[in-house]
């Protein structure tokens, strides 16, 4: 019993650590930083440059295509990455066959993507 409660002080302790790590600077950030209230402190921010023009514009499907895509192929890349180590570290054919057939299926979605010119920017209206 002695064991257990030991390990989950390590946690604890650990945890309290984290919580201080957060905590402190937040703390510090509001008693030393200067405030000062200007002209701009309300206005909208973008990228250091003055706002133009209206925020509720059209965009292209383009973009949410791309986005798509993108978010898709990242989210293999996350799976594809822990499969890999693992095999590097003692790999069976089958493990091996499994990634290809992974791999497979992705260059299938590029391919297939690329054959409705999904890939291709076209700009109409302009």
């Amino acid at each position: 019993m002695r064991g257990v409660l030991g390990d989950f002080l390590y946690v604890l302790l650990f945890f309290l650590v984290a919580v201080l790590f957060t905590i402190v600077p937040v703390v510090i950030s509001l008693l030393i930083a200067p405030r000062s209230r200007g002209l701009k402190t309300d206005d909208i921010y973008e990228c250091g440059m003055e706002p133009f023009g209206s925020a509720w514009i059209r965009y292209s499907v383009l973009f949410y295509l791309y986005a798509l895509i993108f978010i898709a192929f990242d989210v293999d890349v996350l799976y594809l990455f822990p499969v890999a180590t693992s095999y590097v570290k003692g790999g069976r054919t089958d493990e091996f066959l499994s990634l290809l057939v992974f791999l497979l299926l992705l260059v299938l979605a590029i391919a297939y993507a690329w054959g409705k010119g999904v890939f291709e920017w076209r700009r109409e209206g302009r």
